[in-house]
């Protein structure tokens, strides 16, 4: 859990930093507008002392808060989500993955939630299979909803991932089974044969390529 749990103490970290700075562009718009606390608190529904705490940090302000008083002072508060690495693992994926490293030769290496060799770097692979001078990644997914997004995920771990193949590995379910089958086009570049590469990894061996595997 501890890699898991930085990802989520680093989002925090980063919150109130950018609340802060945020509260910091407030109150510097409001006396640069030569703007009174009352007279903003006034326009953005909060008292004066209410204001004074937002602006110094001793009270926690809500976003509709910030963007009220933002727009007091001639400033849009706005938020925005971006790509910062892989998400948390639930319990279905977790499960996908044993699944997968029962079939596997256990004199092969396994690993989970292996990061990408690159500092600063914040993605991993799901689980990396190492075998004498061959790896393979290992991505899990429990429930399919954008075949293409995950195939460009894929595609830039395989890039970005120092590992010889990649095995795209999918719940089987119904849903699933109907989405790949109406998106056959994608990932061209793997094998479907589940039955051949499951062999190979269960005799240590390396499948010699990329793989779609539904378990």
């Amino acid at each position: 859990m501890t890699n898991r749990d930085s990802p989520v103490r680093r989002a925090i970290r980063t919150a109130n930093e950018d609340e802060a700075r945020v509260r910091a562009d407030l109150a510097r718009a409001r006396r640069g507008g030569g703007l009174s606390r009352e007279a903003v608190g006034r326009a953005a529904g909060l008292s004066r002392s209410a204001l004074e705490r937002m602006e110094t940090g001793s009270r926690r302000s809500t976003v509709q808060e910030l963007a009220a008083v933002g727009a007091a002072v001639g400033l849009d508060v706005r938020l925005r989500a971006y790509s910062a690495g892989d998400p948390v693992r639930d319990a279905g994926q977790l499960r996908l993955l044993e699944r997968l490293r029962s079939r596997v030769d256990q004199r092969l290496g396994w690993g989970t939630e292996v990061p990408l060799p690159i500092d600063g770097d914040r993605r991993a692979w799901d689980g990396v299979i190492r075998g004498a001078g061959w790896s393979i990644g290992v991505e899990a997914e429990t429930v399919l909803y954008d075949l293409q997004d995950v195939e460009r995920r894929i595609a830039l771990k395989q890039r970005d991932g120092s590992v010889d193949h990649v095995i795209m590995l999918v719940a089987d379910t119904r849903r699933n089974r109907r989405a790949l089958a109406a998106a056959s086009h994608a990932f061209a570049g793997f094998r479907r044969d589940a039955r051949t590469v499951l062999r190979a990894l269960a005799a240590g061996h390396d499948p010699g390529c990329s793989a779609l595997l539904v378990l």
